[in-house]
């Protein structure tokens, strides 16, 4: 292993660590420097089963053996190794998941390679909370979603805190950002989706009614967490969807609505 012990948190080895409790910071930096974080032994280790590749690990020292048999792959990666207190000085919070590692971010993925052979599609749009984005990333996943594509404002689903809600999820669906919405719309017409926004609109049919149609190819929509869908989005999709409540609750958060929706939509 290509061990450092840390002995100081001003340590200038581990600058990809430092105040990753800043979210507008980190927003900022990370893909501007190419990286990404990956917090837990379970997400680090599902994204090197991908194909990613670490800049840094960082652990404290008693979970070195449990992620030997990682490490070794990597002879020539720092492996940074310090006392709870000193990683958590760097950090800003207390590192209890096992371990860290500082990741090379993948290049961008096209958007039109990305749904390619794709049955089943989410599309999210100008969803801003992190949490909201890995959770619908886990449910994408396990619900048997094909892809996810982002809108150009949407949250980074390889934030940290996306990455670590989605159980790494991130990694196992392929995704890509459009460079354009809602003209992305276009893109999946031309790849002969039918898509359809979830919004609770006048003239919108009930989730049972869709899931009753047959569809080669669709893409769910799914909008920001406050104002909803863009007017200009509901003007482009072929169908507007909702999700029939009871007991006087108008709507689900986005993501619990992105499960119900990807479940009753799986391809057959």
């Amino acid at each position: 292993m290509n061990l450092h012990y840390l002995a100081s948190p001003e340590d200038p080895l581990v600058a990809d660590y430092t105040q990753l409790t800043d979210t507008a910071l980190r927003r900022r930096r990370e893909p501007a420097e190419g990286m990404y974080i990956a917090e837990s032994s379970k997400v680090l280790r599902r994204a090197i089963a991908a194909g990613h590749r670490p800049r840094s690990f960082f652990l404290a020292e008693k979970w070195l053996e449990d992620l030997r048999d990682v490490i070794s792959l990597f002879p020539d990666v720092p492996v940074f190794v310090g006392t709870p207190d000193v990683l958590e000085a760097i950090t800003g919070f207390h590192l209890h998941r096992g371990a860290m590692a500082a990741m090379h971010r993948p290049a961008p993925r096209d958007p039109a390679e990305v749904i390619a052979g794709a049955r089943r599609v989410a599309v999210l749009e100008d969803i801003v909370d992190h949490t909201n984005v890995g959770a619908i990333f886990r449910s994408a996943a396990a619900m048997g979603m094909d892809a996810v594509l982002i809108s150009p404002r949407c949250a980074d689903p390889l934030y940290r805190r996306s990455i670590r809600v989605s159980m790494g999820t991130v990694f196992q669906i392929p995704w890509a950002r459009l460079d354009a919405w809602p003209a992305g719309v276009g893109l999946l017409r031309e790849k002969g989706f039918t898509t359809a926004a979830l919004e609770l609109a006048a003239d919108a049919i009930t989730l049972d009614e869709l899931e009753s149609r047959t569809f080669d190819r669709l893409a769910l929509v799914l909008g920001t967490e406050g104002a909803g869908m863009l007017p200009e989005t509901l003007d482009e999709v072929d169908l507007k969807v909702m999700i029939p409540m009871r007991a006087g609750v108008d709507s689900l958060n986005v993501a619990a609505a992105s499960a119900v929706a990807f479940w009753a939509c799986r391809p057959r």
